[in-house]
C-alpha cells in the first residue's frame, strides 16, 4: 500500500478491484427524511423485500470481504442479502452521528438554520465532515488492502463520503452523489485512476 498526494491511499499493482457499496433497505425515517444516525430504526417491510431482492442482483459475485455497519437496518439488510453468515460487523461503517439534528428532516432544521445542509454544517453535539472522513478512510484502505471484490453495506451518508474519499475528492463532494435506499454501486479502477463504475443502480427493485 502506497499513499496518493493529498493522502488517500493507493492499492499495489496488481491489487485493483472492485468495491461494492449497498444502502440498507426502507426504514420509516428513510422513507420519511428524517435524518438517522445512531437511532437503531428497523427495516419496513418493503425495506426487507428490498433487501431479499438485493440478493438477487449479487447471487454468483464472489466477494473476499463483506462490511457491515452494525446498526440492525444494515446488518439485517446484509443478513436477507444472503451474507450474514460472512459479513464482519465494522464500526467505522455506523452512520453520520447527526448529535442534535437526529430525527429531523432538513426542513426542520433549516426553521433555525437557514441553508443548513448535512455538507456544511453546523453540527451541534454531532460528528463533523472530517471525523466521518477520516472514518471513511479507513475503510476505504481496508479495502484496497483485500485481495478481492469488497461489498460494503451501510448508510447513504456515510457511503457518499466514502465515494468522494475513493475517488480522492473532499468529503463535501458527498453532496454530488445521491444515493437511495438498497441500490448497488460499484467502485473501481481504470488503469491507476479510481473511478465510479456504477452508481445508485436500482433495477433489482422494480
Amino acid at each position: 500500500m502506497t499513499t496518493r498526494p493529498g493522502g488517500s491511499p493507493q492499492p499495489a499493482a496488481d491489487g485493483r478491484h472492485d468495491v461494492w457499496l449497498v444502502r440498507h433497505g426502507e426504514t420509516e425515517w428513510a422513507r420519511d427524511g428524517r435524518h438517522t444516525g445512531r437511532t437503531d430504526i428497523p427495516l419496513t417491510d418493503i425495506g426487507r423485500a428490498q433487501a431479499r431482492a438485493l440478493g438477487r442482483r449479487l447471487a454468483g459475485h464472489a466477494f473476499d470481504l463483506v462490511l457491515t455497519s452494525p446498526l440492525s437496518r444494515a446488518s439485517e439488510t446484509t443478513a436477507l442479502a444472503g451474507f450474514g453468515g460472512v459479513a464482519r460487523p465494522d464500526a467505522d461503517l455506523q452512520e453520520w452521528d447527526y448529535g442534535a439534528f437526529e430525527g429531523r428532516t432538513s426542513a426542520e432544521i433549516r426553521e433555525d438554520h437557514p441553508g443548513w445542509t448535512i455538507w456544511q454544517g453546523p453540527w451541534p453535539d454531532g460528528e463533523t465532515i472530517d471525523e466521518i472522513a477520516s472514518r471513511a478512510d479507513r475503510v476505504v484502505e481496508q479495502a484496497r488492502a483485500t485481495a478481492g471484490d469488497v461489498l460494503v453495506v451501510a448508510h447513504g451518508h456515510l457511503l457518499r463520503v466514502l465515494a468522494a474519499r475513493w475517488l480522492g475528492l473532499p468529503p463535501a463532494s458527498g453532496a454530488l452523489f445521491a444515493l437511495g435506499t438498497a441500490t448497488v454501486s460499484v467502485l473501481g479502477w481504470e488503469r491507476e485512476t479510481p473511478v465510479i463504475e456504477a452508481w445508485n443502480e436500482a433495477c433489482h427493485l422494480g
